[in-house]
């Protein structure tokens, strides 16, 4: 399969109680479909896919699958610290319709970089699913250089890497290996439109949960070469990136939702926003709604 564009790193909602809102579930899905977001990520980190019970995986992955009904890929977070459970993972996603995997380096453990070969060609092979590959230094404490994400490429099953690093150099590395079954994301948000206007496939986004025209807006503006038209918008997002950063990720964007009325909060050890940031969501959220309908208008 062949990956492009605004991929959603999906947020899941849960009640004031600590359930998962499945409601809320459904009304962010669609919202994602009618923007125009071109797949979608279930249970990865900003899905808070470590504080998620297996049924609840399942039953958020399946009613995903049923909703995209085909239009657009669903990605399945499967990543573990462990091969063998990764391999498990990725079979149950398969079983319950994923497109692909979203198959993060392997956290806490730190393998070597033989280790890391070794690790995604097991689940490429056994998994049962297309493998995204992700590289996110910032949460696994492994990082995975450009001469290893070159060998994974050549794999048949393996079809791309989200790259979190937001250094150019990285991206710069990462781009030449490019080829019609392989593809280079993007998964800074910050740093995105400059990727793909270097040459990246797209990206898969936190800030898309709450801006998911502006990101397609985003996207085609980058990729199809129009710079100055990507850099205003980019601007505009601006103050969004900044916010998404001033506690860890998922916390600034599911207060974001909570605005939207998508949910009610984390699971332990994550906490709500801190107060000192409230007033800034709220003056933000009524900023991105201005900005999420023009470009849905623009779309129109």
């Amino acid at each position: 399969m062949r990956l492009s564009g605004s991929i959603t790193a999906l947020a899941t909602p849960f009640t004031a109680s600590g359930d998962i809102d499945f409601p809320a579930w459904g009304r962010l899905l669609q919202a994602q479909l009618e923007a125009g977001t071109q797949a979608v990520v279930v249970a990865g980190s900003t899905g808070e896919a470590a504080a998620l019970f297996d049924d609840e995986y399942d039953r958020l992955l399946r009613i995903a699958v049923d909703a995209c009904g085909g239009r657009i890929p669903v990605l399945a977070g499967t990543g573990q610290s462990n091969t063998a459970k990764t391999i498990l993972c990725t079979r149950r996603a398969a079983a319950l319709g994923a497109d692909a995997a979203l198959v993060v380096t392997p956290p806490y453990v730190r393998p070597t970089q033989a280790g890391l070969l070794a690790h995604y060609r097991a689940v490429a092979d056994e998994g049962g699913l297309p493998v995204l590959l992700y590289n996110v230094p910032g949460r696994t404490g492994c990082d995975m250089i450009p001469e290893t994400t070159g060998e994974l490429s050549l794999h048949p099953n393996i079809i791309g890497i989200k790259e979190a690093r937001a250094e150019d150099e990285r991206m710069q590395a990462l781009l030449p290996l490019r080829r019609e079954d392989f593809a280079v994301f993007s998964g800074d948000d910050p740093t995105a439109s400059r990727a793909m206007l270097a040459g990246a496939d797209g990206v898969v986004s936190v800030a898309s949960n709450v801006v998911p025209a502006s990101f397609r807006r985003l996207c085609d503006l980058a990729r199809s070469g129009d710079a100055a038209g990507a850099q205003a918008l980019d601007a505009e997002l601006d103050a969004l990136y900044h916010f998404l950063g001033v506690e860890p990720n998922p916390i600034p964007v599911k207060a974001l939702l909570e605005l939207d009325g998508i949910g009610h909060g984390l699971r332990l050890p994550l906490q709500p926003l801190s107060s000192a940031h409230a007033e800034q969501a709220r003056r933000l959220h009524a900023a991105i709604r201005q900005l999420e309908q023009r470009s849905r208008n623009l779309a129109a």
